[in-house]
């Protein structure tokens, strides 16, 4: 088949949906698909935003085999929409050739083409929600719409039945590299931790550091070491040094996952780093700060083998009673998570396209 997925951002940016867009086209181009991807140009790497470490990146070609696309939208205003259009206009060969289009979070961009080519299989995969926001009519609109205009769907999660309204193909929560569910078993650096994601509201890093500095003051010191990066990174370095806690900035770093291993506790709430640390048997600490992320997290089938808190006092709470009891199910989590594979994942795009 020929298949054209349609992603905001991919390879090299680093994220949840990068990864997922990355790792389903590769296994795809192995089975003989011919796979691209349309996609926004790069950030400028002199951005601090930029997610990238990769300066060798190319802005369009391939890699793994994967055609990419990309399309300048410009800056973030009203206009936005006409530009992304143009761009993808520009690409209609590309689109009109296609088998399959596949929007991840971004049906808009195909909505005018959706009518220009009325009988192409077109499928949607709703990955997130609106950040740090609960969502509102016009957000919940745009899913329903996608949904009622793509052929069938997949959901990264069960919340958006209650949130969104959306009845989901199929549900998926992520997956696993098979190097990942090798030598599980390893000796972590004692009273050490790691933070995945990046440093902002909805990721719960204030929550975090907070919980740090009350186990101190109960006598328990732990290191964390902080993979991301992100607006509250100065107010978290200051707030570290304010409490003299013994934190470790490592920046954005695109295998991040990889050194779950090596800490004792895993602090996270985004299902991809989650899902890591289980296969490593590693204790998940998982915070909400709104009614849509505890439903996220609650509605997960492996959310009672995680701990999920509210806030700073009650992670604390959580890890305190950890180190006492054992008292989470570490092992019943990765006897859940062993078998969710990429090769897994692909087998549900390629039913879905049936």
């Amino acid at each position: 088949m020929k298949i054209v997925f349609l992603a905001r951002k991919f390879y090299p940016e680093i994220g949840g949906v990068e990864k997922h867009v990355l790792e389903i086209s590769k296994r795809l181009v192995k089975q003989g698909h011919k796979v691209s991807v349309i996609t926004e140009l790069e950030k400028n790497t002199n951005n601090p935003n930029y997610h990238s470490d990769s300066k060798s990146a190319r802005l369009v070609g391939k890699t793994e085999g994967i055609e990419i696309f990309r399309i300048n939208p410009g800056t973030d205003n009203w206009f936005k929409k006409f530009r992304i259009w143009k761009g993808m206009w520009q690409h209609r060969n590309l689109l009109n050739d296609a088998d399959v289009i596949h929007c991840h979070d971004v049906f808009f961009w195909y909505l005018p083409f959706r009518f220009l080519y009325p009988t192409k299989k077109v499928y949607t995969t709703f990955h997130g929600y609106e950040g740090n926001s609960i969502p509102n009519r016009k957000a919940i609109a745009m899913h329903k719409l996608a949904e009622k205009l793509s052929k069938g769907n997949i959901c990264v999660g069960d919340f958006f039945r209650k949130w969104y309204g959306t009845k989901p193909t199929f549900v998926t929560y992520g997956a696993l590299n098979d190097n990942a569910k090798e030598n599980t078993i390893k000796i972590p650096k004692k009273n050490s931790a790691i933070f995945l994601g990046r440093l902002e509201e909805e990721t719960g890093i204030r929550e975090y550091l907070k919980a740090l500095s009350i186990l101190r003051e109960n006598g328990i010191n732990l290191d964390l070491d902080v993979y991301g990066d992100g607006s509250l990174m100065t107010e978290s370095k200051k707030y570290s040094k304010d409490h003299n806690l013994k934190l470790n900035f490592k920046g954005f770093v695109a295998n991040a996952s990889d050194f779950v291993k090596d800490y004792e506790y895993v602090f996270c709430s985004r299902y991809l780093g989650m899902l890591e640390a289980m296969i490593s048997l590693r204790p998940v600490f998982a915070e909400y700060n709104n009614a849509i992320k505890k439903d996220y997290l609650e509605m997960a089938p492996f959310a009672k083998y995680i701990s999920i808190s509210k806030d700073g006092a009650a992670i604390a709470r959580a890890v305190s009673s950890y180190i006492e009891k054992k008292n989470l199910e570490v092992p019943r989590a990765y006897l859940w998570v062993k078998n969710e594979s990429w090769e897994k994942m692909v087998n549900l795009y390629l039913r879905l396209s049936e």
